[in-house]
């Protein structure tokens, strides 16, 4: 059975964040908020654990995880920021976007897209889960707690147990985080392309797809 900390959505208490950390170390696969909604989160190295989310996900082996960073530094180490793309994700990071960028060699190829050698990045805009990189100090691997068949990603903790008490191994439960997932923009080519329009905006920035 998972266990369940509840963790204030602004200030986090450390202790309880350095319990989830020791559960993602240990490679467990955790439930967290983030500003979009709830997440399934593990070591970025840990292949069974990986593996493990996927299941629960129901993701064939080519969909992006995304890799939940502290900051475009962190980033920076697993995916190639030229002047341009820096400048694209510094203008709306951190927040609810994760943007496609070709990997570099950090990056195991089991994580990479198949055929792109691409991943997927993020820099979220939420007390917990910063709180928890800080204490990781490595990205989370990440996906949207989003079950198949279902129309929106859980919400509630009461439904996250009754479908997944089994399956994970831990929950932060900071309250009712949101339904909508983060946006998605590709960046590999010489024009921003949203891929998935959600909780962050779009319009005015000149995306392909974002008016």
């Amino acid at each position: 059975m998972a266990q369940y900390l509840t963790v204030h959505p602004q200030n986090p208490q450390p202790r309880l964040i350095r319990r989830a950390a020791d559960v993602v170390h240990s490679g467990g696969v955790i439930v967290y908020p983030t500003d979009s909604c709830y997440a399934l989160g593990c070591r970025i190295g840990d292949k069974e654990a990986a593996q493990r989310l996927r299941a629960i996900r129901a993701l064939p082996e080519g969909h992006h995880l995304t890799f939940v960073c502290a900051s475009l530094a962190q980033v920076a180490q697993y995916a190639r920021l030229d002047d341009f793309r820096f400048r694209t994700a510094k203008r709306i990071t951190p927040g609810s976007y994760v943007f496609i960028l070709p990997a570099t060699k950090e990056v195991p190829r089991r994580l990479q897209h198949p055929r792109r050698k691409t991943i997927g990045v993020r820099v979220p805009d939420h007390a917990v889960v910063m709180a928890l990189l800080s204490e990781l100090r490595e990205p989370l691997l990440s996906s949207t707690l989003l079950l198949e068949g279902d129309a929106h990603p859980l919400n509630d903790v009461e439904a996250i147990r009754e479908q997944l008490d089994r399956r994970v191994d831990l929950v932060l439960d900071a309250g009712p985080c949101g339904l909508e997932p983060s946006t998605v923009v590709d960046l590999t080519g010489d024009v921003p392309v949203v891929v998935r329009k959600g909780k962050g905006p779009t319009a005015g920035y000149g995306w392909v797809g974002g008016d």
